[in-house]
């Protein structure tokens, strides 16, 4: 049998080894934390689970595809539960938008903002499906390896105008300022700013209305545990707590990995789930092609970090959904506060998660947990002491959760804690702490990317978030199904 590593058990990871074992690849996937998942962890405390993230599941068939592959049905290790509404969004003044793929409602909710929006909404989803068909369906699980690939999809790229934000399509059709937040914000969960992310990036809406939103009861953490149990039965190995040291090579060729524990094995493939810069940068250390690689990738423009504040409260919160987004007073301007100045704002806008709203197993009896997500500035715009500005943005953001959604949150905290662009650094190494590998703008996307197989060593390859088509569960899980074919039609 040919005999692979994958390192890195996140979504990207775990999806590539289902797929190898599943072809008769001998995968070992190694990780480096006490728990599988990348930035899929969670933290039991209390008797409340917290799921560190991703927490939007979309584009299910694309994780049901990897138990198929073998003849079983992920209902054997995953229940996944439908989501509705998908997210509501909330703005400072009161006004409320329930986004859903329900036709009737949306358009109620579409009118209650502006009734003349309707038709430009009609005439932006005609966008977004077609977008959806031509960046997702035909090229998201195809790898980018030479700029001849770039260039046959460029007449696609250019029909749909991708040099074009997202906002600035969205506005296009639709003249409500509050409708056009909610048609983009969505570039925000994979990393993108709305304001310069490539309109490609539309295709998410589409995704989400064929697709709907889910949730894997128990939380994101038991899709990962799902896929580690389908993974072990196919015959793969997980071999968890234990870092990869280095990629070992000889020459143009990978011949191996050795751990932190002094673990060593001899593999015909190695496929890095890790940050980019980590892999290229520390674990290829000794290769001179990779030294340069990572001169110039450090050069380039990384997604914003993350903070999130984790909170377990008493009490049921009915009218709260699973998904919110709490805007704040800003729109453009603080998207180039954080993705331009560098600046910690005073306003913010939050995502609210609160998974007991569908499954209370998350918390105790009569109690709910919750996180909101603030995106920040990366560390190398903004290179602060997270130990004395975490305490303060964690008091701010709960302050603003109570003012608009609790009144009374203070007395209600049973447990909280919060995660930091440090803790990305330091958990995850990943670059700048951020929390989505690569800025998506036009530039860094597809063969401009990090490439699904390396273009000296032949042996290397890449998935997940630094590599194409990006970020996200459909991403990453995509990336997964275009190294595979590589891998796969290589070590035949």
């Amino acid at each position: 049998m040919r005999r692979a590593v994958v390192i890195g058990a996140g979504f990207g990871g775990l999806a590539l080894a289902i797929r190898l074992q599943s072809a008769g690849v001998d995968t070992t996937v190694i990780e480096a934390r006490d728990k599988p998942g990348g930035r899929a962890y969670y933290w039991e405390r209390d008797g409340f689970t917290f799921d560190g993230g991703p927490t939007v599941i979309t584009d299910p068939d694309a994780l049901k595809e990897l138990w198929r592959l073998s003849g079983h049905d992920i209902s054997e290790d995953v229940t996944l539960k439908p989501v509705t509404p998908f997210y509501r969004l909330s703005w400072p003044d009161g006004t409320t938008f329930d986004y859903t793929n329900d036709d009737a409602v949306l358009a109620g909710e579409i009118a209650k903002l502006d009734a003349s929006d309707i038709a430009g909404y009609r005439k932006f989803l005609d966008y977004s499906a077609s977008v959806y068909e031509e960046g997702y369906v035909k090229l998201g699980a195809k790898a980018f390896l030479d700029f001849k690939s770039m260039l046959k999809a460029a007449p696609a790229l250019m029909q749909h105008q991708a040099w074009r934000s997202v906002y600035s399509i969205v506005a296009s059709f639709v003249k409500n300022e509050k409708l056009r937040e909610a048609l983009s914000f969505h570039t925000l969960l994979v990393g993108g700013n709305p304001m310069a992310t490539s309109s490609i990036y539309a295709l998410i809406h589409k995704l989400e209305r064929d697709g709907g939103v889910w949730w894997a009861e128990g939380g994101t953490n038991r899709l990962i545990a799902g896929m580690i149990t389908h993974f072990e039965r196919l015959g793969g190995t997980v071999r968890i707590g234990d870092p990869v040291d280095e990629i070992l090579t000889l020459g143009d060729r990978v011949v191996g990995v050795r751990t932190h524990s002094g673990f060593e094995v001899e593999v015909d493939a190695v496929a890095s789930n890790a940050d980019i810069v980590h892999s290229y940068r520390d674990l290829l250390r000794n290769s001179r092609s990779a030294r340069r690689t990572a001169n110039r990738l450090v050069n380039k423009r990384f997604s914003p970090s993350l903070f999130v504040v984790h909170f377990g409260l008493r009490g049921t919160f009915p009218d709260i959904p699973h998904h919110m987004i709490l805007f704040g007073p800003r729109y453009k301007g603080l998207l180039d506060d954080i993705y331009t100045h560098g600046v910690v704002s005073e306003d913010f806008s939050l995502y609210l998660h609160h998974p007991s709203a569908s499954d209370l197993s998350m918390a105790p009896e009569g109690h709910s947990t919750f996180y909101a997500l603030a995106p920040v500035p990366h560390l190398g715009k903004f290179p602060a002491d997270w130990n004395e500005v975490g305490p303060i943005l964690e008091s701010r953001i709960l302050a603003e959760v109570q003012r608009r959604l609790i009144p009374d949150l203070a007395e209600r905290i049973v447990t909280k804690f919060h995660y930091a662009p440090t803790d990305f650094r330091d958990d995850l190494a990943a670059h700048h702490g951020s929390g989505f590998s690569l800025e998506p703008i036009l530039t860094q996307s597809a063969w401009f990317r990090v490439h699904n197989r390396d273009d000296a060593i032949s042996n290397l390859y890449f998935v997940g978030a630094g590599t194409h088509p990006g970020a996200g569960i459909p991403g990453v899980v995509g990336s997964a199904k275009a190294t595979a074919e590589l891998m796969l039609g290589e070590m035949a």
